[in-house]
């Protein structure tokens, strides 16, 4: 049986949880207000526009969002139908489509960027020291780094 969390580290856990759900939902909010984008719909061009000639696989998209790949189906569905990217469904060789930004999309993420950018960094990084922005990175590297160390053993089982 699994060791219960002690009153520190639930109150962490709870706090974490909170901050995260919250975070989320003021940038998403404030995201929609200034853009009329989404934070799903940001993250996905946001991807795109970073990646090498605007362009990813779909499983690559998929793996870096950390969605499922009906999810990604959907939401990429929804951007082509807006013109903000294009997926290539003719693909040899049994790989994944191509999903691509369109102008339009450059243009939509390039101009939603800086307004997100400045409300990460009021609700985030500005309330943070660089000493606890740099415990914040270590912390969330460990964590994901065993996260991926559990997610490969429960795969290999």
């Amino acid at each position: 049986m699994a060791e219960w969390l002690d009153e520190t580290e639930q109150a962490t856990w709870r706090s974490f949880l909170r901050m995260h759900a919250n975070l989320m939902t003021a940038v998403g909010e404030r995201l929609q207000a200034d853009s009329g984008m989404s934070l799903p719909d940001f993250e996905v061009l946001a991807m795109l526009s970073e990646a090498p000639d605007a362009e990813l696989r779909e499983r690559d998209l998929c793996f870096e969002l950390q969605w499922e790949e009906s999810r990604l189906a959907h939401h990429v569905r929804r951007l082509e139908e807006r013109g903000l990217l294009q997926r290539d469904g003719h693909v040899d060789g049994g790989q994944s489509p191509m999903i691509s930004l369109t102008e339009a999309g450059r243009a939509a993420v390039d101009a939603a960027a800086p307004a997100h950018v400045a409300r990460v960094r009021e609700l985030f990084f500005d309330v943070l020291s660089p000493g606890q922005v740099q415990v914040m990175g270590d912390a969330a590297a460990a964590v994901l780094e065993n996260v991926a160390g559990v997610t490969d053993t429960d795969d290999k089982a």
